[in-house]
Parts: C-alpha cells; sequence; structure tokens
C-alpha cells in the first residue's frame, strides 16, 4: 500500500487536532493521559484496531480514568507501518463503520502507547513484565501458534522457536517474550498475567496455553509448571469483517471526513466478542460495553468459524477461479452464492445449540454482511494462509460429518476448489499468486497432481488421517475432475442442478 497517498488540505490526525475535526466525527470524550495501560495487545492490525480497541474506547467513554488502557506491540519487521503510523499520530487512528446506509467515523484512543519489539527488544519485555500489565491479548493469526494441525502438538523445530530457546533475553517470537517476561514476573514474586488470544483458532485459549508452557518446559520445567498453575487463557471468539486498509480508504477518510490517516481501519457495522470469564489478573467490566461473558465458549466458536470462516475460504476460492476480485461480486454470482447457502446448511449438523442464537437467522445475516459492497473485502485476504486455515475451518466439520453418517459434498467441495485454486491459474488462466508460508510444497502437489488429489491429501500436517476415508477421498475427486474439465461456474452449475 502507498502511504503517500495524496489527502490534501485534510488535518493531520494526532491529539492536537482532535478538537478542530468535523462534527460527524466522534472523537474520545475521555482524557487519555489518565488512562494506565494494563493491557499488551501484541499483533496490532485491522482486526485488532476495529474491534477489541474499540470494546475498550467505548469502556473509557464510561470509565474515564482507567488503568485498561492498551500498549499495542509488534514483533514483525512487517509492523514497522504500524509504528510509523501511530506514532506520529499519537497512537490514535480512525474506524469507519461501512454499510449500505452510509459510512460513520470515529477516532478511537484505547491504544495510548505502541511498541517495535524489533527497535528495543528489552522495553517489549519490560512492558509484559511490567505489574501493571494484567491481561496480554494476542491476534497473530491462526499460523502465529507454531501448532502441527496434523498432531495437536507444539513445532518445537520451527526456526523461531530454536532461536528463541538459545537466546532467552533477546527472544524474536511470540513465547520468546511472553516467556521471558513469565520468567522476570516469577523471579520478582509478581503475579502473572493473563493470556487472552483473539484469534480464529477452536479453543484459541486452549491452544496457547499448550504451546506457551510447552515452549516454557523446554526453556525452563520449573517456569513451566509455574504458568500451568498460575496463568489463566480464556477462550475467546471473535467476530468482524475487517479488510485490509487500502489506498482508497485513506482516499476516502479524507475525502468525506477531512481527516489526513496514513493508517485508518474500516469495518462492517457487525461487531461480536464472547469470552470465557476465566482471569487471573482481573479484567475490565467488559459487559457493560456488549462483550457477552460465559462459561463456554465453544458453541459460539464452533458456530463462528463452521459458518463464517468455512463460508469465506469457499467464497475465496470459487471467487478467485471465476476471476472477481470482491467479496461483495461473489455474493452476487447466483450460483456460488448458492454453494455457500448449501455449505452452511452442511455443516449446521455439525454444531451444538448455541445459547440465544437462532442459527437460521444467524445464517441469513452472514450472508447479508458477505454481500455488503461498502466493505470491498478483496479475495487475496480471505485466501491467505489456507493451510492453516482449512484444518480449523472445513477439516473439523468434515470429521464430524463423517463420523455422523452426513452430507459432505460441499465441504470436500471447497477442499477441492482450494487444490484447483493451488493450480495457480484462474479459469482464464490468469495467474494467481499464492500466499501462504507452505505455498511451495502447496502449489508442487498441486501441480504435479492435477485433477488427482491424493498427492494433496497425502499432507498428513493438513489432513491428519483424513486420506484413510474413501468417501471423502471419492467426493474430492469427483470435484477436483469436474473443476478441471469444467470451469468453477460450470462445474457448480452441475452440482448445484441448475
Amino acid at each position: 500500500m502507498n502511504s503517500n497517498t495524496s489527502t490534501g488540505s485534510a488535518i493531520k490526525l494526532n491529539e492536537a487536532s482532535l478538537s478542530r475535526l468535523a462534527n460527524n466525527v466522534r472523537v474520545p470524550n475521555y482524557d487519555r493521559h489518565q488512562i494506565t495501560n494494563g493491557i499488551v495487545h501484541i499483533g496490532v492490525g485491522g482486526f485488532h484496531r476495529a474491534h477489541q480497541a474499540l470494546y475498550l474506547d467505548n469502556y473509557f467513554h464510561q470509565h474515564p480514568g482507567t488503568d485498561w488502557g492498551i500498549c499495542g506491540m509488534g514483533l514483525l519487521d512487517f509492523d514497522k507501518r504500524m509504528r510509523d503510523a501511530l506514532k506520529a499520530q499519537d497512537c490514535l487512528y480512525t474506524l469507519v463503520e461501512r454499510s449500505p446506509e452510509g459510512d460513520r467515523a470515529r477516532v478511537i484512543g484505547a491504544i495510548t502507547q505502541y511498541l517495535f519489539a524489533p527497535d528495543n527488544r528489552q522495553a517489549a519485555i519490560e512492558a509484559l513484565a511490567d505489574p501493571k500489565c494484567r491481561i496480554v491479548t494476542l491476534t497473530i493469526t491462526e499460523g502465529g501458534y507454531y501448532y502441527i494441525e496434523g498432531s495437536g502438538e507444539f513445532d518445537a523445530n520451527h526456526p523461531t522457536i530454536q532461536y528463541d530457546l538459545q537466546h532467552p533475553h533477546e527472544p524474536i517470537g511470540v513465547y520468546g517474550f511472553l516467556t521471558a517476561a513469565l520468567a522476570r514476573r516469577r523471579q520478582q514474586g509478581l503475579a502473572p498475567f493473563t493470556v487472552l488470544s483473539c484469534d480464529n483458532l477452536q479453543g484459541n485459549g486452549n491452544i496457547a496455553r499448550k504451546m506457551l508452557t510447552a515452549f516454557a518446559q523446554m526453556r525452563d520445567p520449573e517456569l513451566g509448571n509455574w504458568i500451568t498453575e498460575q496463568v489463566a487463557f480464556p477462550n475467546c471468539m471473535v467476530d468482524r469483517i475487517t479488510p485490509a486498509t487500502t489506498p482508497a480508504d485513506i482516499k476516502m477518510v479524507a475525502e468525506q471526513f477531512n481527516i489526513d490517516d496514513a493508517f485508518p481501519v474500516v469495518a462492517e457495522p457487525f461487531l461480536q466478542w464472547v469470552v470465557e470469564d476465566k482471569f487471573c489478573a482481573g479484567r475490565p467490566d467488559w459487559e457493560a460495553v456488549g462483550v457477552q461473558m460465559t462459561d463456554d465458549v465453544h458453541p459460539y466458536e464452533m458456530m463462528k468459524i463452521r459458518l463464517l470462516n468455512a463460508s469465506h475460504l469457499l467464497i475465496g476460492y470459487l471467487g478467485t477461479l471465476a476471476g472477481y476480485t470482491y467479496v461483495h461480486e461473489v455474493m452476487a454470482d447466483k450460483y456460488i452464492r448458492q454453494a455457500v447457502d448449501n455449505l452452511m446448511e452442511e455443516v449446521t449438523p455439525t454444531l451444538q445449540p448455541v445459547p440465544g442464537i437462532d442459527l437460521d437467522d444467524y445464517k441469513k445475516t452472514l450472508i447479508e454482511r458477505f454481500a455488503n459492497p461498502k466493505i470491498r473485502d478483496q479475495l487475496p485476504r480471505l485466501c491467505l494462509n489456507s493451510a492453516a486455515k482449512m484444518p480449523k475451518f472445513v477439516l473439523g466439520s468434515l470429521r464430524d460429518a463423517l463420523q455422523q453418517g452426513g452430507a459432505l459434498d460441499y465441504m470436500s467441495f471447497t477442499v477441492a476448489a482450494w487444490f484447483r485454486y493451488l493450480n495457480g491459474r484462474d479459469d482464464r488462466g490468469n495467474s494467481i499468486p499464492i500466499d501462504d508460508p507452505m505455498s511451495g510444497i502447496l502449489t508442487e502437489l498441486a501441480l504435479s497432481g492435477g485433477s488427482d488429489p491424493k498427492p494433496l491429501l497425502g499432507l498428513t500436517e493438513i489432513f491428519g488421517d483424513l486420506s484413510q476415508s474413501s468417501r471423502f477421498v471419492d467426493s474430492v475427486t469427483n470435484h477436483l475432475h469436474s473443476l478441471y474439465e469444467l470451469s468453477a461456474r460450470e462445474t457448480l452449475a452441475q452440482i448445484l442442478k441448475i
């Protein structure tokens, strides 16, 4: 993205300029200097800024002078742009909620500090070890947990993990930083913080616990035991469609709201956060701003991951093969829209009852959200890191459907569409860039296998033992043959009997 997008005479966003912003922009009416940072958030991207930081901003309007402010933290070189944008803007940014009814803008003030760990690793460890830090929240993507999908075990041989074990005081990875800070707190007789994963993983808190304690045990067994006994890892479910910020978004914020913001964020109006109420060092009164605190997040997680996230994958692969760019364009294609509908119906029997949720209404709302033309969510975002997403979003439902003797036609079709997508060419022969840490092996097996899915299905780190199910393999094979012989839309017309 070009950060030099012209914003003309728009007002440069910072604390001093807040009073000059137009009346149609909501700004923080609390004193940010009265806020203490009780939360460190690792992985500040669009989603965190449109979701958790928004909830906290709402909270600060009700509870000024709070000690639950956010210190943002970036661990990757990729985070330099966020560092530069936020530092120049006193950590303020514009959030625009977009819908067919109109756009609403507000400036969010919940992040009061940003640390770029590669600049000063000790400062990052100190922020996490500070007794004022009582919750560490994470949005580090599905692939950031060093979790081996096929076995459910910790990827101890990953180069980042090995580096951090050998350099405990100069870490580069998330577990290295968390462990260094927890070790320091333990040495100083301080209570630990809660680790709250906000990523799209079923049982995200359970996974964070298992992976972090495995790392800590390797570094120091006593520390690992202390973490097991003392640190809380609540599960939570997060939901808000938040596309990556584009130059067009920067321009829109300047033109519509007269704000010169280097890194605004746009999101849909829908917002949901369900959190397991299990914290070891206190928490904000999140219920006051609409967070659903519960004893059991699992049914909500399954609903969201198996309906929304799985649908996103099918939309991403089919839409890309058919030559579309945006999600709302794909949803205007009646064939693909029907396939998404059918996928959700097929998945529904694998779900548990969800307290307070009518699943039929939820599915209708999902279709409306996907079709929102103002969001301009791009397909590459949906397809990004599919090797980490596929097991979490689709294969769990598939396993349950196989066990139940239920239908799996559209779930196996989603797998086949991914395999055809990995060929790297759409139906018109245009190149598809495959953005995935496993892209090398994935594209190699997709190209060598062609319409035979067996080479890809043999990747046990993704599929585990699913290749042993002849019913699943036959279904994927039939769909993949069709996707190679016909176009994606022709295949769909055949499946839908249109």
